[in-house]
């Protein structure tokens, strides 16, 4: 968001360099083979990628959805590639920038590329999903959720994760089925978060609840503490940056005594990634938020999770899992159908592959405009009190 576009906020540029070397990869923008690919005779199949590399993007998140990615391509090399042709990530960095994006998008149609894939911040992939449609270029995003990526029905455009609605809905009957009716939002502004309140708003005043926003251009950390001692509400839920300023909330709210009985909630998923648990420790447990993996992983999803663990050098998120299901969708999609990009994007509804988190297929839902997988598994998982490192699962829908 700028304020980020949504979710995640994340210093940075230390961990590109990391990033680099475990990915194979020698700069944020430049094409690569993924890596273990062996190399191949003939011209490559070139997909185009976006992903959030550098600041104010997720890194963490950029980094997991990119060594999904790359692990599938990788994957697909060594099962033969496409027809025998390599498959090519080119990747480029958005950095959480709308228009970095579209320029990105430009370059990529420019290139050559069959097809895009990626993204997670939600604003980003609406600006690169509007630019992909009008050149003709077909896009398969693989982490935002807003449910308007697009302002109207889109031909080349398809979703794996689900929409903002569905999951979000499924947070508010967990926040209902635990008793709580008086629920506090802080808040950043940006289309994102906004979207975010008005569906958890309609969940919850439909049950008889209430929700109060809490406006963080004007409070401060300290400032929640007051709103909610003096409201009453049960739960805070944090729809803010990270780690500005949700880490700092999250403290004040932790060591102020009258909020003792307080859940905090994040249902955008901060706590997934390890940085959270880094930054926050133990006052990091017990967050509740939104996860799209099942409850247990199958043979493929186990088998997957196991090799992005090793790659990543900790626990997988679900963004890992996604970046790794797109990529392997759109390798069917082009055995089967080829190179040529409107014959890809014709190809959305036949779609059905197995991915790592069930079988992929797209379906036009009402209210969104692009083909929509519906719908991943959706958990609410928090990290146990009393081991930080370990999941819970507090509820699917």
């Amino acid at each position: 968001m700028h304020t980020p576009p949504d979710p995640h906020l994340q210093n940075g540029q230390n961990e590109q360099n990391e990033q680099n070397e475990q990915q194979g990869q020698h700069e944020p923008n430049g094409p690569h083979r993924p890596r273990g690919a062996s190399p191949a005779d003939g011209p490559s199949v070139r997909i185009g990628v976006l992903v959030p590399l550098t600041r104010p993007g997720w890194v963490t998140a950029g980094r997991h959805l990119l060594a999904g990615l790359d692990l599938a391509a990788r994957e697909v090399n060594e099962a033969g590639g496409i027809a025998g042709r390599p498959v090519e990530l080119v990747v480029r960095d958005t950095a959480a920038d709308p228009g970095r994006a579209e320029a990105a998008v430009d370059e990529l149609a420019g290139l050559g590329v069959a097809a895009l894939a990626g993204e997670y911040h939600s604003v980003v992939a609406r600006a690169a999903a509007a630019r992909a449609e009008a050149l003709g270029l077909p896009f398969l995003c693989s982490s935002a959720v807003l449910d308007a990526l697009t302002d109207g029905p889109a031909d080349r455009v398809a979703r794996i994760a689900p929409a903002q609605s569905h999951g979000w809905r499924v947070y508010a009957d967990f926040l209902l089925g635990a008793g709580h009716r008086r629920i506090a939002v802080a808040a950043d502004p940006s289309v994102y978060w906004a979207s975010g309140t008005g569906i958890l708003r309609e969940r919850i005043t439909a049950r008889g609840g209430t929700l109060v926003e809490l406006d963080l251009r004007t409070l401060t950390p300290e400032g929640v503490c007051e709103e909610l001692a003096a409201d009453g509400a049960t739960a805070l839920l944090l729809l803010a940056g990270h780690p500005e300023p949700a880490v700092p909330i999250v403290r004040a709210v932790r060591r102020d005594r009258r909020l003792a009985g307080i859940l905090i909630g994040a249902p955008a998923g901060q706590p997934e990634l390890a940085d959270w648990a880094t930054l926050l420790g133990e006052d990091g447990a017990g967050v509740p938020f939104l996860r799209y993996l099942p409850e247990h992983l199958g043979p493929l999803g186990a088998r997957v999770g196991a090799e992005l663990r090793e790659r990543l050098g900790e626990e997988p998120s679900f963004v890992a899992f996604e970046g790794y299901d797109t990529v392997t969708v759109l390798a069917e999609v082009l055995r089967s159908h080829g190179a040529d990009r409107a014959r890809i994007a014709g190809a959305w509804p036949s779609v059905a592959v197995e991915g790592t988190r069930g079988t992929v297929r797209f379906s036009r839902e009402a209210g969104i405009g692009v083909w929509q997988w519906a719908w991943a598994p959706v958990q609410v998982a928090d990290r146990d009190p009393a081991d930080p490192a370990r999941f819970r699962v507090l509820h699917t829908g």
